[in-house]
C-alpha cells in the first residue's frame, strides 16, 4: 500500500434522515463517490433514531454511494432508544461504524466516538457534587478514553478522528453561548493532541464556525450540513480533505 498517496475524504454530519428522506441526499452521495475515496458521517444520521429512518439512508447509501464509509453516531441517532437496531441497519451496507473502533483504509486511519458534552477550556464541568454531575461528567471522560485507544490501535501516520460532538469551542463560535456545554468537550482534545492526528472532523454545532485548530494546531472541521450548506450555497452541501 502506498501510504503517500493522498486519500481524499469527504465529511458530512447531521443528515437527520426522516421517512420521508428516500433521495434526499443522492446528489450528495454521488458526487462523493466521484471526487473521494472515502466518505465520514459525523453523527445525527437519523433524526428521530428510528430504524425506518435507518432503512431509508441505508437504502440510499447502498443505492448511489461507490466509496466506503465510515461513521460515527450522534445524539439524534439516540433519540428513540433503538441505537442497537438503527447501527445495525447501517452496518448492513458495509458502512464501518466507529466507537471507539479504528480502521485503516488506503493508508489512511480512521479512528471515532460519538463524543459527548462538558464544556471547554476552563469553563469545562468538574465531577463535583450530586452523582448526576459526576455521571454526566464520566460519560465525556469514557468517550476520550475510548478514542484514545482507538487512536493507539492504529499503525499509520496520516489519523482522521470522527466525532459528533466538538473537541474545541473554537467550532462551536455562533451558537448560543449558553448551550455551548451541550456541543461538546475539551475532554476529547486531549487524545487527539496526544496521537498527534492528522485532521478531525465533527458535527452537532449547525450555527457553529466552520474551522478550527485545537492547542496542538491540529486542523478541526465543522462538517454539520447547514455549516456546509451555508459555505457552498451555490453548491452540493459536501466538504472534501486531502489527508
Amino acid at each position: 500500500m502506498n501510504e503517500s498517496r493522498k486519500v481524499r475524504v469527504a465529511a458530512l454530519a447531521d443528515c437527520h434522515y426522516t421517512k420521508t428522506s428516500a433521495g434526499q441526499l443522492k446528489d450528495v452521495f454521488v458526487r462523493a463517490s466521484e471526487t473521494a475515496d472515502v466518505l465520514a458521517l459525523c453523527g445525527d444520521m437519523t433524526d428521530y433514531g428510528l430504524p425506518e429512518e435507518a432503512a431509508i439512508l441505508a437504502q440510499d447509501i447502498k443505492t448511489y454511494l461507490r466509496i466506503p464509509c465510515v461513521a460515527v453516531v450522534g445524539n439524534h441517532d439516540f433519540e428513540s432508544g433503538k441505537i442497537e437496531e438503527v447501527q445495525s441497519i447501517l452496518a448492513e451496507t458495509g458502512i464501518h461504524l466507529l466507537d471507539g473502533e479504528a480502521i485503516e483504509i488506503l493508508g489512511a486511519g480512521f479512528a471515532g466516538v460519538c463524543g459527548f458534552g462538558g464544556g471547554f477550556d476552563r469553563q469545562m464541568l468538574n465531577p463535583w457534587g450530586e452523582p448526576l454531575i459526576k455521571a454526566f461528567v464520566q460519560e465525556a471522560v469514557d468517550h476520550s478514553l475510548r478514542l484514545e485507544m482507538a487512536l493507539n490501535r492504529l499503525t499509520v501516520e496520516r489519523r482522521a478522528v470522527l466525532l459528533h460532538y466538538a473537541p474545541i469551542k473554537e467550532t462551536v463560535q455562533g451558537e448560543n453561548p449558553e448551550i455551548f456545554p451541550f456541543l461538546g468537550s475539551s475532554r476529547l482534545e486531549n487524545p487527539i493532541n496526544q496521537f498527534k492526528v492528522s485532521v478531525v472532523f465533527h458535527g452537532h454545532a449547525h450555527n457553529g464556525a466552520p474551522t478550527g485548530q485545537t492547542s496542538a494546531q491540529i486542523p478541526v472541521f465543522n462538517v454539520a450540513l447547514p455549516v456546509i450548506a451555508r459555505q457552498n450555497a451555490h453548491g452540493l452541501p459536501l466538504f472534501i480533505y486531502q489527508l
